[in-house]
């Protein structure tokens, strides 16, 4: 009776660490979309940019906005590109919508600047391509289902060990007796 026990006991934990391995690979993903780096319209800052993490331009404005921004410097002429579709991030109560993304040759030091010709709050952010989530997303899921399945067949193949041989004792002892 304790090995039934003790296999389902290791599909309850596998259940467990897959559901907890999704919300940390989603959450993780998520937030590190956000801009790390904010500035105002016509300032210029200097923002790291490695092209492994898919770097973005985000924008947080209460009204919609003409745009300009441009990027210099860095160890090679680095592009912006816009982005199609809408992608938005939610932190700390601002929503940072992505609309441009940052394809540079090197990992480098490059200046941005954004401006906009409206009279609005506005706040340009540098973070990462929101695409670039999807690995993220896409490993929690697998963890989220391969687990808890990996500890379901384990917990399946000893029920059914476990019924097999109390089936065969209880024949021997039927013959014997």
């Amino acid at each position: 009776m304790w090995w039934l026990a003790a296999v389902w006991g290791v599909f309850l934990a596998c259940g467990v660490a897959g559901a907890l391995m999704f919300t940390g690979g989603v959450v993780s993903s998520v937030s590190d979309l956000a801009p790390t780096r904010t500035f105002a319209s016509g300032e210029s800052v200097t923002v790291p940019i490695d092209p492994a993490r898919k770097p973005g331009v985000y924008i947080a404005s209460d009204t919609q906005v003409s745009y300009d921004c441009a990027i210099t410097g860095g160890p090679g002429q680095a592009k912006l590109a816009k982005t199609t579709g809408s992608q938005k991030v939610t932190v700390g109560g601002a929503v940072w919508e992505q609309f441009l993304v940052i394809n540079a040759p090197a990992k480098g030091d490059y200046q941005l600047t954004c401006t906009n010709q409206e009279q609005a709050t506005v706040r340009y952010g540098v973070g990462r391509d929101a695409f670039s989530a999807v690995g993220g997303i896409t490993g929690g899921l697998a963890a989220l289902f391969l687990i808890p399945g990996a500890g379901l067949l384990l917990a399946i193949g000893g029920t059914i060990t476990v019924l097999v041989r109390r089936s065969g004792a209880r024949k021997r002892l039927a013959v014997g007796g």
